[in-house]
């Protein structure tokens, strides 16, 4: 059982008891629910009840201010608009809280009425809802840093808000400087100024990579920060006009390094939610047609898969499963 869960070459050893139990699969896959913990899906199904003092109670195991997987648990659940408002206004105790989710909710509920499609597709009335929508979680995550200094989690937000109002470098690159004095080796953060270093965003070519190089550099062996790497090739490969752009030899190398000194080592720390990072350097390895490192990888995971960062396919599962046959 647990060389399905936690993958043959792992040190771990003891059962978690809070593990949820993988559904069945289907093409030998199934999505991952609730970051795969028995707690996060008790503080989802709190959520969707809208049941505000069972939320507090399920967030108690958490640091939703360090929490980037959790917090984007409750901001990825339709619905919690239509509630979270009250809490905000009637819960002195928890108002940062009730902000810091109200905010980054409003900010996947404003991409959701953007959608995903160019620019130029995108009609005025998406465009206004897309910025209504930010505004409202800039002003709500501004509050909720001020509440709580420490956070970090605010600051990593208002990174994607303000990359999605274009407010430019300078401005993201206070937040990021902001969210890195709170946790200097915070990896969405991290992922966050990668996405903001691509040309499609006002970057330039080789930036990103740059970026994710320094960054990696001064992880600790274990640290999840290694993850900056597969992201900032998959965001080369998404920019590149070639499918073949990551088949090089040099890119394999670094890949199998960045998994060997982050994911794979022994000092790997097994959270809820490991499976996205997993999956991170399960799709780059693959897109970089590397053979050895990802049948480790596909296999840690046993079948888990994450929505993100799959969704740069436009058949995310399809691809996760096809990609798993050939590992």
């Amino acid at each position: 059982m647990l060389g399905r869960l936690f993958g043959r070459d792992t040190e771990r050893t003891t059962e978690d008891p809070h593990v949820l139990p993988a559904p069945r699969k289907k093409n030998g896959m199934y999505r991952l629910r609730a970051l795969g913990d028995t707690r996060v899906l008790a503080l989802v199904e709190a959520a969707d009840a809208a049941d505000w003092p069972a939320v507090q109670k399920a967030l108690a195991p958490f640091d939703l201010g360090h929490d980037h997987q959790v917090l984007g648990e409750l901001a990825g659940l339709d619905g919690v608009q239509d509630w979270i408002g009250r809490a905000v206004e009637e819960d002195g105790e928890h108002r940062a809280a009730a902000l810091l989710i109200s905010g980054a909710r409003h900010i996947r509920w404003g991409w959701e009425a953007r959608t995903s499609a160019r620019a130029a597709q995108v009609t005025q009335e998406q465009w206004h809802m897309f910025h209504e929508r930010l505004e409202i979680a800039e002003e709500q995550l501004f509050q909720a840093a001020e509440l709580r200094p420490q956070w970090v989690t605010p600051w990593s937000e208002l990174l994607t808000s303000g990359r999605g109002m274009s407010l430019g470098g300078d401005v993201n690159r206070t937040r990021r400087d902001a969210a890195l004095r709170r946790d200097p080796l915070n990896l969405d953060a991290h992922l966050a100024w990668t996405t903001q270093l691509q040309p499609r965003w006002g970057g330039e070519p080789g930036q990103a990579l740059a970026f994710a190089q320094d960054a990696f550099s001064r992880a600790p062996q274990g640290h999840r920060l290694g993850c900056v790497i597969p992201m900032a090739y998959i965001e080369e490969w998404v920019e590149s006009d070639r499918g073949d752009h990551l088949e090089t030899d040099e890119i394999r190398a670094r890949l199998r390094e960045a998994a060997d000194h982050s994911i794979l080592h022994p000092a790997y720390l097994w959270r809820p939610g490991w499976q996205q990072d997993f999956n991170m350097f399960a799709m780059a390895l693959s897109l970089a047609g590397e053979r050895h490192t990802v049948r480790r990888v596909f296999r840690t995971l046993d079948g888990a898969c994450t929505e993100w960062p799959w969704t740069f396919f436009a058949e995310p599962e399809k691809q996760f499963a096809r990609h798993q046959r050939r590992a």
